[in-house]
């Protein structure tokens, strides 16, 4: 079999030892290993590396501390509005949704829209209609609720706050993202991300996460990269490209274009977060300038490596 590898985050930001309970970490960690496994089985059964982001990314939507799918955080009038974007490094094809509610998997709407249409982005009502006119899977708003996030949304419902996922309690900040990449035996690279956004969020903010450049890019001449941090810094800073165009056109590695903007360009303009990176040789980077990031990656060995702490 040929070289396969993938990598996922679950979200950066202030996460320390001592602010996650014993059962807590237990439970982030098993939601990144069996995201993980989610994606790394379709690899193994020689599937592409769009497949394999996809599952990922779904697996994560559908565990409810993750900020995506059923852990999406409350905007400003109680509801849910996801953002999602897939691309595929082999052709460029892209697919984003943005502000959508009710939608089970956004992912799977972003991978539609890029399978099945002939643009790359959709928002709100009208992308709501693409889904159901392709089959993908509704739910009503009892399914999105979990008890941590309105609790989080009752805290400032009522004011001109938003918040970066959990709430900035003695400095805790959390930047509520799930995102994939992943190498194929055919040599493709694909990425995936996924986020509810800000809890109170107003004015249909959209993030950098199905933003094509910023949140998410896939190119197999050099990269893969799912982001995850303060959605304005990283749309500002074009990261994901910015990645791309430095190996590119600068004849860097994964590792010195990542060092670059995660630790140097972001840094700079007070952006916050992480990402994780593969390159067409398999190398895969997963770095960050908070004080965590929720991370798991299975390199060209088969060896596991799933972190949360620096």
């Amino acid at each position: 079999m040929k070289k396969i590898a993938i990598a996922i985050h679950g979200g950066a930001g202030t996460i320390a030892p001592h602010l996650l309970t014993p059962a807590l970490e237990k439970a982030y960690l098993e939601g990144l290993n069996n995201a993980l496994d989610a994606g790394y089985a379709v690899l193994k059964n020689i599937g592409s590396a769009t497949e394999a982001v996809a599952k990922a990314v779904m697996s994560l939507e559908d565990h409810p501390l993750f900020n995506a799918g059923k852990g999406a955080v409350f905007n400003h009038i109680g509801g849910h509005e996801m953002d999602a974007a897939i691309m595929q490094g082999v052709d460029l094809k892209a697919g984003a949704a943005c502000g959508v509610p009710s939608i089970k998997n956004p992912i799977l709407l972003a991978k539609a829209i890029m399978e099945h249409s002939e643009h790359v982005m959709m928002a709100s009502d009208g992308a709501l209609t693409f889904a159901k006119q392709h089959g993908i899977a509704i739910e009503d708003d009892a399914y999105f609720y979990t008890e941590q996030r309105y609790n989080q949304w009752q805290a400032i419902k009522d004011s001109e706050k938003f918040q970066l996922d959990h709430t900035e309690t003695n400095g805790e900040k959390k930047f509520g993202t799930v995102g994939a990449v992943a190498l194929d035996q055919f040599g493709n690279l694909a990425a995936a991300t996924s986020t509810g956004g800000m809890t109170n969020k107003k004015y249909g903010r959209i993030g950098d996460s199905p933003v094509i450049g910023a949140g998410t890019y896939a190119n197999n001449a050099t990269c893969a990269v799912s982001c995850t941090g303060h959605g304005e810094l990283f749309l500002r800073s074009v990261v994901a490209y910015d990645i791309s165009c430095l190996m590119a056109y600068k004849n860097l590695t994964l590792k010195e274009a990542c060092d670059l903007v995660v630790y140097d360009k972001l840094v700079k303009i007070g952006g916050e977060g992480g990402l994780v990176a593969l390159d067409h040789f398999g190398n895969i980077e997963m770095p960050f300038n908070s004080e965590g990031m929720y991370r798991a990656k299975i390199n060209l060995n088969g060896e596991r490596d799933v972190k949360i702490y620096k």
